[in-house]
């Protein structure tokens, strides 16, 4: 349960403004968007003007396009000085790119977030690290709001739960997430729609580019580490984009002899993505934190100027530090 405090000022702010405006995390996944998407349906629903973005590349992945997002604007058209902005799953303002100018420069600012490493950095902070996912610390605000779940929303909620989950796999997930995804379920949200979007489809290409990553796939045996690389002329050659390989880091961690699994995608502008899951006995959360990034115990990430092949020879050093 989010801070009873806390809570209740993110809800007082809420209820005063006319207007919001709500930003996630850059490349966002389903907890982020779903989590924004949610609360800008009961806003509008609300009597609320809303505006939702979030930072470049702006493009909503394609396994999650079955979400309205009728909300949402390009960052371009994101209000510059907004009179209440609400940032979702993002565990700094640097994680907003271009829209971290306007929180700052917003009149009041309220962060939800459920990462370890979030230290808080608006006016109000709603941060749980024992939450699942950041929907159930949205959940937590609109009952304090008293603002209903329609079908469309709990859609978005649930989407936000079971992607964070993993299908409700992952340790995070607790008795409280289970109940919540029930009353979502009763509220009118389809766990098949979920389901098909987001594991069960794919474009042809994503078969290409996930070859291609398997074929470079180097496991480290008594480091228990099993990492790889993908990189944008592979996506370009099977005609996709970053947003089509979302999953990928969930066939890399099947190897059963590696507690962690690390994936760098390469950008065409240098930057290397790292994405990073543990089974349990290595705080990924941890070592991407001191890599510049952050996430939670098992599932974490971090940027690179470096290249992949540096980037991947820091990881194995570091690795040991962290269990």
């Amino acid at each position: 349960m989010s801070d009873r405090a806390n809570l209740k000022a993110a809800a007082d702010l809420i209820r005063q403004a006319g207007s919001v405006a709500l930003a996630c995390h850059v490349g966002p996944d389903g907890d982020a968007l779903g989590s924004m998407l949610a609360f800008g349906l009961a806003a509008r629903d609300a009597g609320k003007e809303v505006a939702a973005s979030f930072g470049s590349p702006y493009s909503v992945p394609g396994n999650l396009g079955f979400l309205p997002t009728e909300l949402l604007v390009p960052p371009e058209d994101f209000p510059a000085e907004p009179e209440l902005m609400v940032v979702f799953d993002a565990g700094s303002a640097e994680r907003l790119a271009e829209l971290g100018s306007n929180a700052s420069k917003a009149e009041k600012l309220i962060v939800v977030d459920h990462h370890a490493t979030n230290e808080g950095f608006g006016d109000v902070s709603l941060i749980d690290p024992s939450a699942a996912a950041t929907g159930e610390l949205v959940h937590d605000l609109l009952v304090e709001l008293g603002w209903e779940a329609t079908p469309e929303i709990a859609q978005c909620l649930l989407t936000a739960l079971v992607t964070d989950t993993g299908r409700f796999q992952y340790a995070s997930t607790s008795p409280r997430t289970l109940r919540l995804a029930a009353d979502l379920v009763a509220a009118g949200a389809n766990p098949s729609q979920v389901s098909r979007h987001v594991y069960e489809q794919a474009p042809f290409g994503y078969l290409k580019a996930a070859g291609a990553a398997l074929s470079r796939a180097h496991l480290e045996r008594d480091k228990g580490v099993v990492s790889t690389t993908i990189t944008e002329a592979d996506l370009t050659e099977a005609g996709i984009g970053w947003g089509d390989i979302d999953n990928l880091i969930d066939i890399i961690r099947l190897a059963a002899e590696a507690d962690v699994a690390v994936l760098a995608k390469l950008h065409e502008d240098g930057r290397v993505k790292v994405s990073l899951r543990s089974r349990g006995d290595t705080d990924v959360g941890a070592l991407a934190a001191g890599m510049g990034g952050g996430g939670h115990r098992l599932a974490a990430g971090f940027t690179s100027e470096e290249p992949p092949e540096k980037v991947l020879a820091e990881v194995h050093r570091r690795i040991e530090g962290y269990r």
